[in-house]
């Protein structure tokens, strides 16, 4: 997930109390053999506790070599890495999204992989090609693919049996707003009086159950309608193309999926970082919520009814998802480099993608490594084979471009308008091109 409100949002309440120990990085070994401990940089305090397995079963294999973990709040995490990058002080191995790749490898300050990966005979050809190009720069490797966040349908199934209707199977969507998608969120969409969206009488003004969600929120919503649409973010040339016409079509769609067809509450509810989109499907208010299998975990302890999944509908140009892995990244400075790039081998392993997978964490991006976490949701009594079908399918990377750490944040603010319904769509996607491409 790489843009700064997506993982808070996605991952609630990830930033609880947590203790902050100093940096860094230990002396350098001075002799063979001598006990070294690695520094590894994380933010998800869920995943912390299937880590102690995985670090665990390194140190079983490198004896003299321990890891110490350091769980960080998603704000706090980037604000001590860029001050301590900048220092020259960083931990050994961090986890990094990909917006982030170009702007720390131009400075140096992150260690190339290949030779590491060649030596430990670790082809990127078994891993999920957007994972791992994603962390790819200058014709050089910077990041073992460690998981991929993937798009699907979360849906409330308590909701779907008071309504009367089936649960979500292959849904499609399309601009007009006749898609089997719509039809069905017309169905779950409910005001006070107990009338749906689907029949006479239906009051727009008094609400008290969406059928969906539309926001701002790419990852999970308006840049997989941009691409199952036919439409593009970024042209073969590296310009960015919100308002090309395909573009502009979905972008409407997800507004009209608000204001003409009255299925998802609007941006003064739901745009961040202030909105409560996640809040109001934990809480029973929305029958459908696009989301990335990361909030699984999280959301499975708040809810009060029971979670279905299905794979995202399809466009006019089939389901294209947007899919966000992270990488695990070694620092450059590293005083113990040899045993840095073991961690990084290691953690690219089969062995440790599977314990992370397999204990239900993450989707691995190792091919082929998913099916331990498909049998843990299903003793949860969740099926997730969509969202690994949704994986196995058409996929696109985030967006990424030049001086993006300072843009992307412009162009979310400027999306959100979509959703409050004040300026004509193509206008604003005129805009996000215009910061995008820095025009």
């Amino acid at each position: 997930m790489s843009r700064t409100f997506q993982r808070r949002t996605l991952l609630i309440g990830a930033a609880g109390t947590v203790a902050l120990s100093a940096c860094g990085n230990q002396e350098p070994t001075g002799t063979p053999g001598e006990k070294v401990e690695l520094v590894y940089r994380l933010w998800d305090e869920q995943q912390e506790v299937g880590y102690r397995d995985v670090f665990a079963a390194f140190t079983a294999d490198h004896p003299d070599v321990t890891v110490r973990m350091e769980l960080l709040p998603w704000d706090q995490y980037w604000t001590k890495l860029t001050a301590e990058l900048a220092s020259g002080n960083g931990p050994d191995v961090f986890w990094l999204t990909n917006d982030r790749l170009p702007d720390l490898a131009s400075k140096g300050v992150l260690a190339p992989i290949d030779d590491q990966l060649k030596t430990a005979g670790i082809d990127l050809a078994n891993y999920h090609s957007n994972v791992a190009q994603s962390f790819r720069w200058e014709d050089q490797q910077y990041g073992m693919p460690k998981d991929m966040g993937v798009v699907g349908l979360l849906y409330n199934k308590d909701l779907f049996r008071a309504a009367g209707v089936d649960e979500p199977g292959e849904l499609e969507w399309n601009p007009g707003g006749t898609g089997t998608f719509e039809e069905l969120a017309r169905k779950l969409t409910v005001d006070q009086a107990g009338k749906t969206a689907a029949e006479a009488g239906f009051d727009p003004t008094k609400i008290k159950q969406w059928g969906c969600l539309s926001w701002n929120h790419g990852q999970t919503t308006w840049l997989n309608w941009i691409a199952s649409n036919g439409g593009q973010v970024r042209d073969p040339g590296g310009q960015f193309t919100y308002g090309s016409p395909k573009s502009v079509e979905a972008l409407q769609w997800a507004r009209d999926v608000i204001f003409k067809w009255h299925l998802s509450p609007d941006g003064t509810r739901t745009n961040p970082p202030t909105g409560q989109a996640t809040e109001m499907f934990y809480r029973g208010e929305v029958a459908m919520f696009d989301a990335n299998n990361a909030l699984l975990p999280f959301a499975l302890p708040e809810v009060k009814f029971e979670i279905g999944v299905a794979t995202l509908p399809k466009g006019p140009a089939g389901r294209t998802v947007v899919i966000n892995g992270l990488g695990e990244v070694a620092y450059s400075g590293s005083k113990h480099p040899e045993a840095t790039m073991k961690l990084i081998t290691f953690l690219g392993s089969e062995r440790a993608q599977k314990i992370m997978g397999d204990a239900g964490y993450i989707i691995p991006a190792l091919n082929d490594a998913g099916a331990g976490y498909v049998d843990f949701w299903k003793g949860k009594g969740i099926d997730v084979q969509p969202y690994l079908d949704s994986a196995a399918g058409n996929t696109v990377n985030m967006p990424v471009g030049d001086d993006w750490l300072a843009r992307d944040p412009e162009i979310n603010k400027a999306a959100s308008d979509l959703f409050l319904n004040q300026l004509p769509v193509a206008e604003i996607a005129a805009k996000m091109d215009e910061i995008a491409n820095g025009s």
